[in-house]
């Protein structure tokens, strides 16, 4: 192509076929992008959405997991029993706390006064020697749990 000649029709329709393919291949290569950032992005909001899902279901799962050491699912259980001295002089008082659930029946030996199904109870103990208290609770069916704990005098 010269300045002073114009054009002919086949240069101009090789020129525009050229510009046409490269159009072409880069709306391609756009849509190809676009599809990828719009993958991409899908992908993360799905990873993100399976990640808030597993979370849930995991705080749910410690939820139950903390209701069932509480109270179980209908089996008696002691979730706390112990003395605030584990080793006294003669004399002396403690207090000998525990908690029950699901029992219907508490017996602490040997014999505190006022022993109860509670899930929280203290009883005031004095004892003249070393000595292990158990408890026992049950329940109507028959269950039941027992823990020791000793004091020592001296």
């Amino acid at each position: 192509m010269s300045l002073t000649n114009p054009p002919q029709p086949e240069e101009v329709s090789k020129g525009t076929s050229a510009l046409q393919t490269l159009a072409r291949i880069s709306t391609v290569g756009v849509f190809i992008a676009i599809l990828y950032v719009g993958w991409t992005f899908y992908s993360r909001h799905a990873s993100d959405e399976q990640a808030a899902r597993d979370l849930a279901a995991k705080q749910q799962a410690e939820r139950q997991h903390q209701a069932d050491l509480i109270f179980g699912s209908g089996e008696v259980k002691i979730v706390s029993y112990s003395v605030d001295k584990a080793s006294m002089a003669r004399g002396e008082t403690a207090d000998l706390c525990y908690g029950v659930v699901n029992a219907t029946k508490v017996v602490i030996d040997p014999k505190v006064e006022d022993s109860k199904p509670s899930s929280y109870h203290c009883l005031t103990i004095a004892p003249r020697v070393t000595t292990t208290y158990t408890i026992t609770a049950s329940n109507e069916q028959g269950q039941s749990k027992s823990l020791a704990v000793t004091v020592h005098v001296h």
